[in-house]
């Protein structure tokens, strides 16, 4: 029996996932997996049993990515899962940033008390919060990925000019795109020609704080900026200045920071993305499905430390399969056959990928395996991780 350990409440629409072969708790203590959401696993003992951890969810900022990697640990996201939801939400920030939906809410409730008043006082106080249509404006998508793409339609669909940029637009993306989308060469296209910006990039070394003062200087002037990514791909302080200059009309951020909560024209929400039931639902019940199919088969889809590998199981058969994590160094494979020759067991079909400085492979193969066999496969200093799936 596998034992998952659940950080966060997940959604029972993924837990009811598991069957019999699964026992899933808060208070597993010697994890097989862990299901993860929110909680920060950056100070927490990884132990040995733990094989996988899959975040219902995009980012994996709270997951220690480079300790799971050395200890063969597969962390998995759900890229996807919340793309619709995090898709409303910035339409809703394309309407807030232009009609000062919030200021002038606001404004409206000082209002209580006036009585009769009101009515007159609305009509004469709302000129102070006349903002532009998006319909014929211009909106550049940066990061044309599950969500990326859904804005990019949408936006279209709701007449804006869009144009998009990704360089590494894979083709699966490209069939979901409109074909009334226009494809940027360069970020400085979309700065240049567009009134509205919105990223949606993962957070890198390169993509960290790519809104900053040179950034913002290439863009028109009273562009609004929406970051539903990460806060860190926008230099606050760069930011703020912006908006005192005017050059900036609106920041609409759902990755509040103390120094932009109360800065006119920035518009925090707090991290609401992803939170809608429909979300939780799906990303609980895709990380269900990461962890039981590399669990029971061996086979990795969508994580982000590892490349993806995947074989179908013939379970007719009589094969056994094994399934190795290790380094990304030349002459691995062939060593590894040598052993299983040596063993008398016969390879009847493989599969190995990489992914930077790791590799994962997938062996399905016939003969008398036995756990003397991983132990000796184990003692080769570039592997990882071994396990045998019969």
């Amino acid at each position: 029996m596998y034992e998952i350990k659940c950080l966060n409440k997940i959604s029972e629409v993924g837990t009811s996932r598991f069957d019999e072969n699964y026992h899933c708790s808060e208070s597993v203590e010697n994890p097989d997996a862990v299901l993860v959401r929110s909680a920060s696993m950056h100070d927490m003992e990884l132990p040995k049993s733990l094989l996988a951890i899959a975040r219902a969810g995009a980012g994996v900022n709270n997951i220690p990515l480079d300790k799971c990697s050395e200890q063969g640990i597969v962390v998995f996201n759900t890229p996807g899962a919340n793309a619709n939801a995090v898709k409303e939400l910035v339409l809703a920030g394309l309407l807030l940033s232009s009609r000062k939906i919030v200021p002038a809410i606001e404004w409206a409730k000082t209002l209580k008390g006036k009585g009769d008043e009101v009515g007159k006082l609305v009509e004469k106080g709302k000129g102070a919060f006349v903002g532009p249509e998006i319909g014929g404006k211009t909106l550049g998508v940066v990061g044309l990925g599950a969500i990326g793409i859904l804005v990019a339609n949408a936006a279209r669909s709701l007449g804006m000019e869009v144009y998009g940029y990704d360089p590494y637009l894979s083709v699966d993306a490209a069939w979901g795109l409109s074909r009334s989308i226009r494809h940027a060469r360069t970020l400085d296209e979309i700065y240049a020609s567009c009134d509205y910006i919105t990223v949606h990039v993962p957070l890198t070394p390169d993509t960290k704080g790519m809104i900053n003062k040179e950034s913002i200087a290439k863009m028109k002037d009273g562009v609004r900026l929406l970051n539903f990514a990460r806060g860190d791909l926008a230099v606050s302080s760069d930011v703020i200045s912006a908006l005192e200059s005017g050059k900036a009309a609106a920041y609409v951020t759902d990755f509040p920071s103390d120094d932009m909560l109360g800065v006119d024209g920035v518009i925090a929400i707090p991290h609401l993305g992803a939170s809608t039931p429909e979300s939780e639902d799906n990303c609980a019940r895709m990380a269900a499905g990461e962890l039981m199919e590399y669990l029971q088969n061996g086979n990795i889809k969508n994580s982000v430390n590892m490349p993806a590998v995947s074989m179908p199981r013939d379970c007719s058969s009589c094969s056994i399969r094994i399934c190795i994590l290790h380094r990304n160094i030349p002459n691995t494979i062939s060593r590894l056959s040598g052993a299983l020759a040596e063993s008398g067991i016969n390879i009847e079909n493989m599969q190995s990928k990489s992914k930077k400085d790791y590799a994962y492979t997938i062996l399905d193969v016939t003969g008398d395996v036995k756990e003397t066999t991983a132990e000796h496969i184990q003692t080769f200093p570039e592997i990882i991780r071994v396990r045998i799936l019969r």
